[in-house]
Order: C-alpha cells, then sequence, then structure tokens
C-alpha cells in the first residue's frame, strides 16, 4: 500500500504544480461568469435598441383586430395580396400578414410573409395573437361574452406533497428536481470525459519515457494502475471543487448585478431548458409569494445527500472508466490510434447520458431508470439523475456497491493489459490483442 501511495502523491503534485494547473483552475471559472454577464448586457441591450417589429397585416376577412403591443406594432393594409406585398418590400416592415376570409370551423389560410425570419419568440406572439381573435370570434358567435369567460378562468395550482417513510411530509417540485438531476448528471458525464481522457494522454506520453520500465519491474501492475487513476482523480477532484465554489460565487455575484429577477418568463424559458419552474412568474419578475415557495422547494432538498452521492459516482465513474482510458493509452503509440478504441469504451456512458433524458427524467422509477442506475458503467449518470427523485436505501446501496465493484474489476483487467502494453512500441493492436494481453500468464 505504501508503494500505492508514492504513486498517488507523485501524480498528484506532477500535476498540480503545473502553470498549466493554475491557470485553468482560476481561469474556467472566470469564464462562464463572465459569459453569463455578457450574454444579460447584451440581452438588455437589444431589448433597448431593437424596439417593437414592424408589421403589415392584410385581412381580408374584416373579422381580425390586432392590437399593437411591446413586441409587435401592426399597420392595417387594403387591397390585393400583391399590392400588399409591394407596399411591404417598398418598406422597413419586418413582415406582412395575410389573413384569408376563411371559416370560423376551420380556420386556414394564415401566412406570414418576411425577408428575414421573425425568431420564435414574436412568430409565435402572431401564432398566439391569432389563435385569441378566433376564439373570441367563435364566442360572439354562440353569443357568449369572451370578457365572461375569461373571468371566470381559474389557475389551478397543483402542490406536490411527499410523505416519507417516517410519516412525515414535505413539499416537492418536480421542475426544481428534474433541473437538478440534469445538471449532475450532465456533469458526471463531462468531467468523466475530461478526466479520463488525461489519464490515456499521460499514458501514452509515459510510454517514452525508459523511467516506465523500473516501475513496472518494481510496482504490480494492479498497484500502478491504481495509484496512478487516484492521483489524477485527486487533480481532478480538487479542480472540480474549487470550479464550483468560484463558478456559484461569481455567478451569484454577475446575476444579482444585472438584476436577473428582471427578466421576463419568456426570456427565461427561452434562455434555459427546465426553466419552466419559473414560468409562473409576474411581468417585472418573480412573484413575491412564488419567490418565497421557490426558495423553501430549494431548502427541502437534501442538499448535503445529494452531494454526498454526486461526489461518489463523480470518482467511482471516473475511477473505472480511467481504468479503461489508461488500459487504451498504454496499448497504442499515439492519440490518433487510441481512437479507435476510444468511442467503444464510451458507449456505455453515452447510452447513460441518453438515458438520463429519455428515460430518468420523464419517469425515474420506471424499470429501465432502474437498470441504467444499477449497471456500473452507466450509473454514474443515470442514479444522480434519479436520486433527488427519491431513490430507495436498497437500490442506492446496490448500485454503490456493484459501482465500487465494477472500478475494481476494470482497474485488474486494464492493469494486466497496462503492464503489457506499456511496454510495447510499434505493435498493431486490436480488441484481441487486448484481450490477450488481459488473460496471458507472466
Amino acid at each position: 500500500m505504501n508503494k500505492v501511495w508514492i504513486i498517488i502523491r507523485q501524480e498528484f503534485l506532477n500535476r498540480v504544480q503545473k502553470r498549466t494547473f493554475l491557470i485553468a483552475t482560476i481561469l474556467v471559472p472566470l469564464i462562464f461568469p463572465a459569459i453569463i454577464g455578457g450574454m444579460f448586457y447584451l440581452m438588455m441591450e437589444e431589448e433597448k435598441a431593437s424596439g417593437p417589429s414592424s408589421v403589415f397585416v392584410l385581412d381580408e376577412s374584416g373579422k381580425i383586430q390586432l392590437k399593437s403591443n411591446e413586441q409587435i406594432q401592426f399597420t392595417a393594409l387594403t387591397g390585393t395580396l400583391e399590392e400588399a406585398k409591394q407596399v411591404y418590400k417598398a418598406s422597413e416592415s419586418e413582415g406582412l400578414l395575410y389573413v384569408p376570409d376563411f371559416k370560423e370551423e376551420n380556420p386556414e389560410g394564415f401566412q406570414l410573409y418576411t425577408e428575414k425570419n421573425l425568431g420564435i419568440e414574436k412568430t409565435g406572439e402572431l401564432r398566439n395573437l391569432l389563435s385569441e381573435q378566433i376564439r373570441d370570434i367563435k364566442l360572439r358567435s354562440l353569443q357568449i361574452d369572451p370578457a365572461v369567460l375569461e373571468s371566470s378562468k381559474k389557475k389551478v395550482e397543483l402542490e406536490v406533497i411527499k410523505i416519507l417513510e417516517d410519516g412525515e411530509e414535505e413539499r416537492s417540485n418536480n421542475g426544481i428536481l428534474n433541473a437538478v438531476g440534469m445538471v449532475m448528471g450532465i456533469l458526471i458525464y463531462m468531467m468523466v470525459f475530461l478526466y479520463g481522457a488525461q489519464i490515456m494522454h499521460g499514458v501514452i506520453e509515459e510510454k517514452s519515457s525508459k523511467v516506465i520500465e523500473v516501475l513496472v519491474s518494481t510496482v504490480r501492475p494492479f498497484q500502478l494502475m491504481l495509484g496512478k487513476i487516484i492521483g489524477i482523480a485527486s487533480v481532478g477532484l480538487l479542480q472540480f471543487l474549487i470550479w464550483i465554489v468560484l463558478i456559484v460565487s461569481l455567478s451569484s455575484m454577475v446575476t444579482d448585478y444585472f438584476g436577473v429577477a428582471s427578466v421576463k418568463p419568456a426570456q427565461i424559458q427561452t434562455m434555459a431548458p427546465g426553466a419552466s419552474a419559473l414560468a409562473d412568474a409576474g411581468e417585472n419578475g418573480l412573484k413575491n409569494e412564488d419567490a418565497v415557495k421557490l426558495i423553501q422547494d430549494f431548502e427541502n432538498l437534501p442538499v448535503v445527500s445529494l452531494t454526498v452521492v454526486f461526489l461518489f459516482y463523480f470518482l467511482g465513474g471516473y475511477l473505472m472508466y480511467g481504468a479503461l482510458f489508461a488500459a487504451v493509452g498504454s496499448s497504442v503509440d499515439s492519440v490518433q490510434e487510441a481512437q479507435q478504441f476510444q468511442f467503444p469504451v464510451t458507449v456505455p456512458l453515452f447510452i447513460g447520458y441518453l438515458g438520463l433524458f429519455t428515460f430518468i427524467l420523464r419517469d425515474p422509477h420506471s424499470s429501465i431508470s432502474f437498470w441504467l442506475s444499477i449497471i456500473p458503467f452507466t450509473s454514474p449518470v443515470a442514479m444522480v439523475g434519479r436520486v433527488a427523485f427519491g431513490v430507495p436505501a436498497w437500490e442506492l446501496g446496490l448500485s454503490m456497491l456493484l459501482l465500487v465493484g465494477g472500478f475494481l474489476g476494470m482497474t485488474w483487467v486494464a492493469g494486466r493489459i497496462y503492464r503489457v502494453g506499456i511496454l510495447m512500441t510499434g505493435t498493431k493492436v486490436n480488441w484481441r490483442t487486448l484481450y490477450k494481453w488481459a488473460t496471458m500468464k507472466l
């Protein structure tokens, strides 16, 4: 074990003391807040400068009455469609909306002529305005006052209450749970790829060093592999924790400075997937009551347990795939040669990533979600996506146990490949060769 500790310490210090480590550790957290600040600044400046879009309206039905708003300024035209097109082309207007003489039972034939696309937000606004107009027309034909019908509409708030095992109840927000699971799963996927590739590149570089021949002759392959993987993992964990602290702190400062609470709901939904939890915000920001509930939902999250589970699966997934990356790196002489093995090795992780969006976030308790979170090759991404929704203790324990077993098994197999491959240069390697190296007796 003392030899393993020496290797861990050496791998850790070799990377932490490099200038590139310090630059990346400090620079990356500064990039994200800068991007966030820049995006909000540009968005606010664009809103001030652009103003509402100008759209001509040719209504042959005589039934539509569109009122201008903050986004679109409407100007009515008369005459034929061809005449309206000529007026539009000679102007600086951004579009021409054509409304045919439609039937109320089957409204169709609406067309929007533009030289430049208005974008999804303004196109959607036009579609909504037309839908409201047609609905009002139908109501009037049935002698129903639209104002009376509108006043009768009441929004129903469905509060989700989770019953805990001890019988206690707590408020739950599926939107927040979905966002937490998605973010943690994506982070695991990205970090395993990032630091796994570092191991592979490091091993390929070591093949050209004579020092590795001395190490292989004095240390068991399993010990060498274990020390190398844990050493690099500790560097990644340290860097990751520093990134999280700096990014959260600096991002909070940037968002507070620009007053993110003033961003409208439509903009929030456009900017970030999974932000529908904020869709009930008021016109000038979150209502006080909604803001209080949102804060309470965040406070109800088991932050400590989620952090522990995330770190466990981050380390477990990284260590297991790190062993495979190291085995690949030891069997080839260049990064280009490693490409043929790198993709098949990471396919299971990619399946877990796709399963996160296809199955887990849609139904975290389905049978497919269960198996994805149990199988060691997919569990690092799948389980962190499920855990926020509540996972039985036996499922979590079984998943963790199998992941540890998978890591040890992959490290043992990778060590056997490593002990042969690290000394081989100029050898053409395929999957049969790797199997032979893993099973041969030395």
